[in-house]
């Protein structure tokens, strides 16, 4: 085994590498951007190296910085996670001809792999199923070939990029441009495939283990179906579809996918699957690297798979062969992500100010947050995984409903809530999914009201707030914040609120001569009777008409959260909030839609603009998002240039539109 191992990633994969090692008595190398200077991962690992400036192609995409930490730190191996380089073979060459291990695959498989044509004749030559399809330079004709609905997919990377559904073969010679344009962006190479589309697929991979000795195994399935653009958001083991007989064959075919390109450490072998023939399986890609999924197989099977990642590399061989392996009980994991539902998803960010992770028997928390992290818009939005494990499927899936609730992120907006209701959704409880399902219900699983409670309970914590401090003096009944006039009815204290995303909302508050409060929220005529009990941990009861309601929440009111999700309660000044767009009659001012970068600025002030029109260009977590002209009109001001980093809400540029000429 080795005895320094340099960890080249971040966030929840680093820490959670990092926690094997330990467990192993091998010391961990970190590395860090200055962006991640106090990240978790960094504290927790025995040794820290600084790589260099924020932006990864400075840092964690550093070749050159990362061989230089492991050569200065005694390593003798590099993990790579998952993400970033770990399946990048020419890393891998690099890290071999710097005399350390690469953990993971041979550089020629991963290079094998990687390339998605080579790749499906590779396992077919196998005997592996593959999805009916064509490749360039005979894309169309292929197309043609195999009728609508097809899939155009790039050939050198994933994660949905490139990725067009056609259903219209009229159309087909467009798609394919602008297919070509995405991949090509992404990846560097526009080179693209066809597949023929199978309606309402499932999504399941096969995780697989190798050593350098000739012995590949499966460890069973995976469950990805429930998935947000392309992108995975639940994922659970064993899958309810697959019998024990295509569960073999489908873990077999995984095997000689292995083989085929001469594997070696952890992989994942990834099928499409008819749900309605779950028999007719077919090879879709392989996964060169650890998943971000690999807890639920943990769970399943009893193996630590980072452990094995580093005893194969290590040169050991595996004790265990297929018969030995023993799935075991039901587990789902769901992942966490820095993005707010309720304003269409886009990516979040912000201070985490406080934070409670679940834990406890059959409930599992792979993080890399900690209290008082900054989280940017530089890196991927995933911050965490919360997983749950039972005798059963529902066992787990009531467990991780209850994880889920019980997670706090205050500071920072996340999709818990929304995993929660999607995990409740009945579907998914009966285990009938598709890889389509989450976004055709996506809008009955997204909150759009703020309930009533939470303005109210806001408010209330900022009253208490307004109270003076108590001493024993005398107290001046004109400095209580309690309504109370010299023989007159005791006046409201308003308190105007606004959550991102809602219209504002006005809460008052007064006392009642017997001692009690009132709230009145928003248009409401009647009154609410409430009380407001502080708790240890940021715990907060809100009492309104004789119903509890309890949140976890900031002292001064701006944050609450319950159930998994959470409000940023900000307070409204109606005035300034007028006076903003008073400079320009009639103005409409573009504000940032999430807290990010500019990327791209294409007009300048003075510039006359179209209804429509893209103006800006905003970047956070790998997501571009469009500034268009709301009107036509005139750009009055531009308050940014490519390269400035905004807030959420912060005011880029400022359109006047053009007059009524009637």
């Amino acid at each position: 085994m080795f005895d320094t191992v340099l960890v080249a990633n971040r966030g929840e994969i680093a820490v959670r590498v990092i926690r094997t090692l330990r467990s192993l008595g091998v010391r961990s190398v970190a590395v860090f951007s200055d962006a991640d200077a106090d990240a978790r991962h960094v504290r927790e690992a025995d040794t820290a190296v600084r790589l260099g400036p924020a932006p990864a192609a400075e840092s964690y995409l550093s070749v050159e910085r990362l061989l230089e930490a492991a050569a200065s730190t005694g390593a003798q191996a590099v993990h790579p996670g998952y993400g970033f380089l770990a399946e990048n073979a020419a890393f891998a060459r690099a890290c071999a001809d710097a005399g350390l291990v690469f953990i993971g695959p041979p550089a020629e498989a991963i290079s094998l792999m990687g390339d998605k044509i080579r790749a499906k004749e590779t396992v077919a030559a196998a005997g592996v199923p593959v999805v009916p399809g064509g490749r360039d330079p005979e894309l169309a004709s292929a197309a043609l070939e195999l009728g609508a609905p097809v899939l155009l997919k790039p050939s050198a990377g994933g994660g949905g990029k490139g990725m067009r559904l056609v259903r219209d073969l009229s159309v087909l010679d467009e798609e394919i441009a602008a297919a070509r344009r995405e991949a090509g962006a992404s990846f560097g190479d526009d080179t693209l495939l066809v597949e023929r589309w199978i309606d309402r697929p499932r999504h399941i991979e096969i995780q697989v283990l190798a050593d350098g000795h000739g012995n590949v195994v499966h460890l069973g399935e995976r469950e990805c179906s429930l998935q947000r653009r392309h992108q995975k958001i639940i994922e659970e083991a064993p899958s309810v579809l697959l019998d024990e007989a295509t569960r073999a064959a489908m873990g077999e075919a995984a095997v000689q996918a292995a083989r085929s390109c001469g594997y070696r450490g952890a992989g994942t072998v990834e099928f499409i699957v008819p749900g309605g023939d779950p028999s007719s399986y077919y090879f879709m890609e392989m996964n060169t690297r650890l998943q971000v999924e690999h807890p639920v197989t943990e769970l399943i099977t009893g193996l630590d798979l980072v452990e094995w990642q580093l005893r194969v590399a290590a040169g050991e061989p595996l004790p265990f062969g297929q018969d030995d392996v023993r799935l075991t009980g039901h587990a789902i994991e769901a992942r966490l992500c820095a993005e707010d539902p309720a304003r269409g998803f886009l990516p979040s960010g912000g201070t985490v100010l406080r934070l409670h992770e679940p834990q406890g028997e059959g409930v599992r928390t792979d993080s890399g947050l900690s209290e008082g992290v900054e989280v940017g818009s530089l890196y991927d939005p995933m911050l965490s995984k919360v997983i749950a494990y039972g005798p059963d499927r529902a066992t787990a899936l009531r467990k991780l409903r209850a994880a889920l609730a019980d997670t706090v992120t205050l500071g920072v907006q996340t999709n818990a809530g929304f995993l929660r209701r999607l995990l409740a959704h009945p579907d998914v409880v009966a285990g009938q999914l598709d890889t389509g399902l989450v976004e055709r219900e996506v809008d009955g699983l997204v909150a759009d009201a703020v309930p009533a409670e939470v303005y109210a309970a806001a408010a209330l914590l900022r009253q208490a707030a307004l109270a003076p401090a108590e001493d024993s003096g005398w107290a001046d009944p004109f400095a209580a914040a309690n309504g109370w006039r010299l023989g007159g009815e005791r006046a409201w204290t308003a308190h105007p609120l606004r959550v991102p995303g809602h219209e504002p909302v006005i809460v008052r508050v007064r006392s009642t001569p017997d001692g009690g409060t009132e709230v009145l929220v928003g248009d409401a005529e009647t009154p609410l009777r409430g009380t407001a009990t502080a708790a240890s941990a940021g715990r907060f009861t809100c009492l309104l008409d004789g119903v509890a309601h309890t949140f976890t929440a900031l002292p001064d009111g701006t944050w609450l959260g319950r159930d998994g999700d959470a409000w940023h309660v900000r307070d409204h000044d109606p005035v300034a909030a007028s006076l903003s767009g008073a400079a320009h009659a009639g103005a409409d001012s573009l504000t940032a839609p999430m807290p990010g970068t500019v990327t791209v600025v294409k007009v300048a002030v003075g510039d006359e603009v179209a209804a429509g029109q893209s103006l800006l260009v905003v970047e956070a977590m790998k997501m571009e998002h469009v500034i268009s002209a709301p009107h036509a009109g005139t750009v009055a001001e531009l308050d940014v240039k490519p390269g400035t980093t905004v807030a959420m809400d912060q005011v880029l540029a400022v359109i006047t539109p053009v007059e009524d000429e009637t």
